[in-house]
């Protein structure tokens, strides 16, 4: 891939940054240890004035609602699930208000695309993410099209005798992308209330971005493509332009085909606006990087970009990591403890804001399992003596949960980050591995910009404990001995 030339002229300003209070005795500048980042997707070169970070769980809801509401070129989704209760209903009442007055306009034009995860969007049977649709489907046919990714390595023995809620463990749609005409939202969160209410996530919008939301707009399509179409009678079908079934196919011929088809649409994209870079002189002071993370399909761009980050890092580099689900990948861990000369805060969920915090069942040991893996990590670093370099927050706020994800990179002597990445990745086994994720890769010069990225980060570890060898020998992190003997084989599916 080539090297964008604005987007390596961005990308050195972290030397001039940093020029004039730089301090450390290295022979690598920052635009050195950077210049790569354009090699590893499309290049998006914008203004960073159109980025806004949303705060709350109700600005995102409100600004989804009103949006979805009076969008009149498309509405593109691609979310885990759908949820059922009274805020979701209206949030699709507000997209059929959209496809209402596009009927009676006679606007042909304007399209409904919806990508949700196959199992988890059929979780609850007669009342569930697809028949909260299937209503917009009987009503706007060819104005809506839903489709449901199902995961090729759920097939057979393991498809038919895997529960619910389990089944979802093999992998799922995870992309959370939310669109509307021209402008987007990047985020963690899925659809469903308590992402509305007193769940915390990250939402980064992106306003009259055209060419980013062509970009993401077409990738949702892409990935639709080889999911299944969903139907106004609630049956599933293949898609059109596709011709291996996901579960009841030949598993090798349909990744082969599905990673085929993703790569294929990236290299054109990429290649396309390497041309139009090299066209036009570009006064974007801001430039947006899509990473896809589908290791099924041979797809690992936000994997190597991750590693690369963290091992290109100088010293003095601040890097801030947020994750709702701690396990991190052998790969990120031995780079983060034993090769990167980066500082690392790392911001995690307390048990007590753990999603699956007092769940029925084997599902409420979920959080025992990641303390385990929290205190493991904490050893390690102790292990190696890096505590002065790594250190470990716990998230913890009453009454709320916490789903946070995303990285804040910081230039040495710097207290603003340059660069932030924001998606739905959470840097672990599954995302890494198992699940379709993406991520935006956001490199920045625009002042404004960087405070608001800082604040939020600021804002985030404001409810953060710094963990310590006390924290692990509380009576509540105690953790049942058939959770740490079974943790090797738990963390393949965390």
């Amino acid at each position: 891939m080539l090297p964008n030339p604005a987007c390596v002229q961005l990308l050195s300003y972290g030397t001039a940054a940093v020029k004039a209070e730089e301090t450390i005795h290295s022979t690598e500048r920052p635009s050195a240890s950077l210049a790569w980042v354009s090699d590893y997707a499309p290049c998006f070169g914008i203004q960073g004035d159109s980025v806004e970070i949303l705060n709350t769980p109700e600005e995102f809801y409100q600004t989804l609602k009103t949006n979805f509401k009076g969008a009149k070129k498309r509405i593109v989704i691609a979310s885990l699930y759908l949820g059922t209760g009274q805020l979701e209903k209206e949030l699709v009442s507000a997209i059929e208000h959209a496809c209402q007055r596009a009927k009676k306009a006679g606007n042909k034009d304007f399209e409904v695309h919806i990508l949700l995860d196959y199992n988890r969007g059929s979780r609850g049977g007669e009342v569930s993410s697809r028949t909260m649709l299937t209503p917009l489907l009987e009503r706007y046919p060819g104005m809506v099209q839903v489709n449901l990714y199902h995961t090729p390595d759920l097939s057979g023995y393991l498809k038919q005798y895997l529960p619910p809620k389990l089944d979802e463990t093999v992998g799922v749609q995870h992309m959370k992308v939310y669109l509307f005409d021209d402008s987007l939202v990047m985020s963690g969160a899925n659809l469903s209330d308590n992402y509305f209410t007193n769940r915390q996530d990250r939402y980064v919008q992106f306003n009259n971005c055209p060419e980013i939301c062509n970009f993401f707009s077409g990738l949702v399509k892409t990935v639709s493509m080889f999911s299944l179409s969903l139907h106004a009678d609630n049956s599933t079908k293949l898609h059109p332009q596709w011709e291996i079934h996901p579960y009841q196919g030949n598993n090798k011929d349909f990744k082969t085909a599905a990673g085929r088809s993703v790569s294929e649409y990236v290299r054109s994209v990429t290649n396309e606006q390497a041309d139009k870079q090299t066209k036009k002189e570009s006064k974007s002071d801001t430039y947006v990087y899509p990473l896809l993370q589908m290791a099924l399909f041979g797809i690992h761009t936000e994997e190597d970009f991750v590693k690369q980050l963290f091992r290109s890092a100088s010293e003095g580099v601040k890097i801030s990591l947020a994750t709702g689900y701690f396990n991190l990948t052998k790969h990120y861990q031995n780079i983060i403890v034993q090769e990167s000369l980066a500082n690392f805060n790392l911001l995690i969920a307390s048990p007590q804001v753990n999603g699956f915090y007092g769940a029925r069942g084997v599902m409420g040991n979920i959080p025992d399992a990641y303390t385990y893996i929290a205190s493991s990590f904490y050893h390690l670093v102790k292990y190696y003596n890096m505590q002065c370099r790594i250190r470990l927050y716990e998230y913890y706020r009453s009454q709320w949960t916490y789903h946070v994800k995303g990285l804040w990179y910081y230039l040495p002597n710097q207290n603003r980050p340059f660069l932030s990445m924001m998606g739905s990745s959470n840097f672990g086994h599954r995302s890494v591995y198992r699940d379709v994720e993406c991520q935006i890769a956001l490199v920045t010069q625009n002042k404004q910009l960087q405070a608001q990225l800082h604040q939020e980060q600021t804002n985030f570890f404001a409810n953060g404990v710094e963990t310590n060898e006390v924290t692990f020998q509380q009576d509540d992190r105690y953790v049942p001995l058939w959770v740490r003997l079974a943790s090797p084989f738990l963390r393949r599916y965390l």
